[in-house]
């Protein structure tokens, strides 16, 4: 199995089907609403992908997982989005949304080689989500942006910043085929381009990644 799946948040009544009573509780102590709408959306997406008695917990890391399953679990949010990749190998996805601005923070997360790596409007964004995707894919806390995380290859490929309003109807992943929840879109039905991004943690084996430009978010993931 492989899944890339990307949807609005859900209300809690439209979640409730899918989470547990006391997923319901933790979520209402959260004072933030966006908070308690992320942390029931995806727990929703998952369950409705793979069954309603999944498991649901963390890791030794804090990433979620799922006991006594094959699958392996990631997830990301962003304003008014959330993203979660199932696979059976290990996996990683980050989502942002593509009009962020990263220009006060780029020499925090990206070294002058790596800014040269592709003169894409949506590089810097691209990089921020890559180097978030490589940190989940290590499955270790405390790696550094700069000194641990890097990026060796980009290849967003002709027209990653497509002309407004043009649709290229691009789709790279196994994705679901939506159930009808408000907001949902199969990722098989993305609107920009894709490329890849390589990179590698700790100065290990490259590790390749995905990109792909849906519905004004940007998403890198590996399945």
């Amino acid at each position: 199995m492989k899944r890339l799946l990307t949807l609005a948040p859900m209300t809690e009544a439209e979640a409730a089907p899918w989470v547990t009573g006391e997923e319901l509780a933790t979520a209402a102590g959260f004072g933030s609403a966006v908070r308690r709408a992320e942390f029931l959306t995806w727990r929703a997406a998952v369950r409705r992908e793979l069954g309603r008695d999944v498991q649901i917990a963390y890791d030794a890391n804090g990433a979620p997982c799922l006991p006594g399953r094959a699958e392996r679990i990631s997830v990301s949010h962003c304003p008014g989005r959330v993203a979660v990749v199932l696979s059976e190998e290990p996996c990683a996805v980050d989502i942002e949304s593509e009009t962020r601005n990263f220009g006060r923070v780029i020499a925090r997360y990206m070294t002058p080689c790596e800014r040269r790596l592709s003169e894409s409007a949506l590089w810097p964004a691209v990089a921020w989500c890559a180097k978030e995707a490589l940190y989940k894919y290590a499955g270790r806390r405390e790696l550094d942006l700069l000194r641990d995380l890097r990026l060796l290859e980009a290849d967003l490929g002709e027209g990653f910043d497509p002309l407004p309003g043009v649709s290229s109807g691009v789709g790279v992943t196994a994705a679901s085929a939506g159930t009808g929840v408000p907001g949902e879109e199969p990722v098989g039905m993305a609107d920009g381009a894709a490329g890849k991004v390589t990179g590698s943690v700790c100065g290990g084996a490259p590790v390749t990644l995905s990109v792909l430009r849906a519905a004004g978010y940007l998403l890198v993931f590996r399945y």
